[in-house]
This record gives C-alpha cells, structure tokens and sequence, in this order.
C-alpha cells in the first residue's frame, strides 16, 4: 500500500530553517498575544479534527478510541488550555533578592526569552501527543518551531501536515516529512534546540549532531522499566493495573511495563490473576477485540515475534500467537524468565509480549534493577510504606508510579524524563516552558555614586580588601548565628519567660 505521506526535499528542508530563522530574529514570536493566539489556534486545531484524528490513529495502529482519546487527544488539549491560563505569570520577569551587599540598590531580575529556531522530532508511538505537546511549549516560550513527524505512523502524519499550516502561522512554524536520509541531513543543520523523543539508540545520534553546534537538547527516550510486586500486595490490583500498563496501544509506549520481579511464592497467584484479566479485557481471542490495537509495521511485528521465537529462558503462559499480514501479536505472558537472558531482557521490548522474573528477597530484585541503566519509570506495588521506601532509596528511575502504571505520565502537574540512558531534561506543563526558555539573568545598576565602586578598582591595597570582603563575604559571626539561630531562639523564649515569671513573683 502506498503511503499516504509526501516526503520533504533536502532543499526544502534548508528552506524552511533558513526562513524560521530570519522569522525569529524579526521577533515575531515574541509578543505574548501572538503566542496565545497560535496556541488557541492549535487548541481548535484539534478540536475540530478529532475525528479525523481518531481515523488516522486507527489507520496506524487500529488505536482504539478511548485509547487515541487518553494518549493523544486530551494531552494537547489540556495543554493547550493550561498555557493560555498561564503564560502570563510564567514569561514575566522575575525580581530576586540580591545576595551581595554592593547590589542592595540594584535591579536583581531574570528575563524569560525564547531560545530561538526549535526543532521537534515527533515519536509515532503518540504521533499527536508527542508530537504537539512540546509544540505548545515551544510555541508559549516565543521560539519558531520546525517539527519533524514521524513517517511511520504515516496516517497521522499526513493529517497533521495538512492541518498545521491551515492553523498556525507559517512564518513561525512548519512541518516537514522524511525517514533517515531527511532526518539526517536534517540534524546537519543548525539550530537552538532540539527535542527529540524515541529511543536511546537514536538519541545518542540526536545528541552527538547537536554537540557539533553546541546545541541543547531534550531527548525523551526510554529503557526497560520494572514493576516490582512485593509479597503482601494484592494481587488482583497488582494484574489489572500492570496488564493496563502493558497492553495499553499494544504496548507501544515508553512507559511500558517491560518485565516483572514477582516474589517466586506468588507467581501461581500473579499468572492466576493475569490470566483473568487478560480474558475479561479481551476475550478468548484477543485479535476480534475492538479494544486491542495493533503494531504499527509489519517490521515491528517481526521484530517482537523474533524476541518471542528465540527468547534463551521461559515458558508461554498464554498469547504468542502472530498474524504478520494484521500486524497482531498476542497478548503473550512469559514466565521463569531469567535476567540474563539476552533476548527478552536485552533491550526494550516495546510489545505485548511481558516476561516475569521471579525473586526470593527484595533486595535481590533492587539488584537485578540495578544490573541494568536506570529506566524511564520505576513502578513498585506495594501495601507496606517501608517496602517502597526500600526500593526507591536503593534504585533510579526517570520517574516512578507507585501502584499504578502510566498514570504518572497523565499528571502534567510532576515532571515528565528520563535520567541517563533513559532521556535527558524533563517537560510537561510549566517545564516545558523551562525546557524552551532561557533564563536571561540580568543585574542593572544606575549611573550615581561612582566613588562607591571605587572600592573594586586599581590600584588595590589591602584597605580596599577588607571593605571589598565585608560586601562579598558574610561574616564569620553572621555565619555563626545563622547556624545557632534555632538555640538561640529557644533560649530568648526561655529568657521571656523567666522574666515573666520574675515578674509576677514580685
């Protein structure tokens, strides 16, 4: 089948950065009611189009509705109408309290300014969050925002690049299509930042084209997050919640649980419940659920169906059943899986296909986490406060969600990256404004009163050095009383109140 998605020339692809830049440096962008009225613009965008949205999404993936609403839909439009609520506070400057002396007459205070010329590689797993998520933000902190789709969830794609333009101003924003050879020559070209989300593979390629301009980046990868179940959890909840968070758009997703360290005493208990789960969700035969996406590529699918045929450990559960022609893949539970098995524990599966490890200890499982890089999320199910406390004091993730899964992701109110391998920087509602901006520190002085700096000038003597130290560095008694403050205060009150009683004694 042909696809639906129109590809960018190289030509065009220099074109359009070329033209975002001059655009930028005309300050356009800057204005906070151009802002706002792009981002109202990107709001109706979406709104208008849900619908064709959702057939797109289903064209990709066969993602379901309610699935394309929670993943995809109600992410942009949520954050678009929490920027037009609040972009005023976030790009005002900010007035701070001066730490040196010398400046108790000056103007302390930080600017907001964009970045400048944005680019954004979208990711296809999300193609309209991941894609117009960042958008908003770069769009609210002033930047011209080129935005590079993902050509493999190419339905979506072609929608989005026919829409944007109908929406957003064109001198500001533009869409450009392509694979690797695009993409690639793409990153050859210069800009402010980049914000890439996919995997780490990919993003070290993302980062080491960026370090050739010395250009920042925010890489949103992903890795191989656990869920640890402790022995006292319950463990029906434990199921559901971790079945949600595997078979959500089939798995593909970044926040997936990858495996599960199960205590080895409730693994009959766990397989039991996942069992049930699995069935009630979707049925005998999960390939006529309407409920159930599909991969998004005949090349995905060989890959999982590779992982599952050559897997070194383990024994099927249920699912592994494969239809290359529907991209299905069954919902597959693989059990007594070993951690170092390369197949299944190597790299991030990014499927349905969820492998189950057994621990005798807690501490054996905050081990085998540790074997591998810290992932994008951490989920830990647990009733006992200590036990999650144990793990997460002994462990690193991007983020974590405790008795749930994905639903941290959904809180735009927490930061949303990784750490190490698993991303670089974080975004999500006022961050993502972080995440665009510089903040442009700024000290403003007035032109009186020249004879007091005289003191910072040469020639220098040993006079202007001590008087240069009592406005640069606090003093000794000063630090101590700081530190002594809380006795201090004890022992006024004590005093207050011996002479309280003194006097109501005489």
């Amino acid at each position: 089948m042909a696809s639906p998605l129109t590809y960018t020339s190289l030509d065009d692809i220099q074109d359009a950065v070329s033209y975002l830049r001059v655009n930028f440096d005309t300050g356009k962008t800057r204005p906070l009611a151009f802002r706002k009225f792009q981002i109202q613009q990107l709001y109706d965008l979406v709104k208008n189009n849900e619908e064709r949205l959702y057939e797109a999404l289903a064209k990709d993936m066969n993602k379901p509705r309610s699935e394309a609403l929670s993943g995809d839909i109600a992410p942009v439009l949520e954050e678009c109408l929490y920027f037009l609520e609040n972009l005023d506070g976030l790009a005002k400057e900010e007035k701070t309290s001066p730490r040196l002396g010398m400046h108790a007459m000056d103007t302390v205070k930080v600017r907001r300014d964009p970045l400048g010329v944005v680019l954004i590689i979208g990711c296809w797993n999300y193609p309209v969050q991941l894609s117009l998520v960042p958008l908003v933000g770069a769009i609210a902190a002033g930047n011209t925002v080129l935005l590079k789709l993902s050509e493999v969830s190419a339905h979506t794609a072609a929608l989005l690049t026919e829409l944007i333009p109908r929406y957003l101003n064109s001198d500001a924003y533009r869409v450009i299509n392509g694979a690797v050879e695009e993409t690639t020559y793409l990153l050859e070209q210069k800009f402010d930042h980049i914000f890439y989300t996919g995997s780490p593979m990919v993003g070290k390629i993302v980062m080491k084209a960026a370090s050739k301009h010395l250009t920042g980046v925010t890489l949103e990868l992903g890795g191989k997050s656990p869920a640890v179940i402790t022995p006292e959890a319950d463990m029906q909840t434990v199921a559901n919640r971790i079945a949600f968070g595997k078979f959500y758009n089939c798995g593909q997703i970044c926040i997936a649980v990858d495996y599960v360290l199960c205590p080895a005493d409730r693994l009959d208990a766990f397989v039991s419940a996942f069992t049930k789960t699995v069935k009630e969700w979707f049925g005998e035969d999960p390939k006529t659920s309407k409920d159930y996406a599909r991969l998004v590529s005949v090349r995905h699918v060989d890959r999982i169906a590779g992982l599952i045929q050559n897997r070194k450990s383990g024994g099927i559960q249920f699912g592994g059943q494969v239809d290359r022609d529907e991209r299905y893949i069954a919902p597959t539970l693989i059990t007594d899986v070993k951690f170092d098995d390369d197949v299944l524990m190597g790299d991030e599966i990014f499927g349905p296909v969820l492998p189950v490890i057994t621990y005798n200890s807690l501490d054996e499982a905050i081990t085998m986490i540790k074997k591998n890089p810290p992932p994008l999320v951490l989920y830990v199910f647990s009733k006992k406060q200590k036990l999650i406390e144990q793990v997460l004091q002994n462990t690193q993730s991007g983020g974590v969600c405790v008795n749930d899964t994905l639903m941290h992701q959904a809180e735009y109110s927490l930061p949303f990256g990784g750490i190490g391998n698993s991303g670089v920087g974080n975004y999500h509602g006022h961050r993502s404004f972080r995440a665009f901006t510089h903040e442009r520190g700024i000290l403003q002085k007035k032109q009186q009163l020249e004879f007091v700096n005289k003191v910072r000038y040469p020639p220098y003597n040993s006079t202007r050095d001590a008087i240069l130290r009592n406005f640069m560095v606090t003093h000794p008694l000063v630090v101590y009383l700081k530190q002594k403050r809380g006795s201090i205060k004890a022992a006024l009150i004590l005093i207050v109140l011996f002479l309280v009683y003194l006097k109501k004694r005489a």
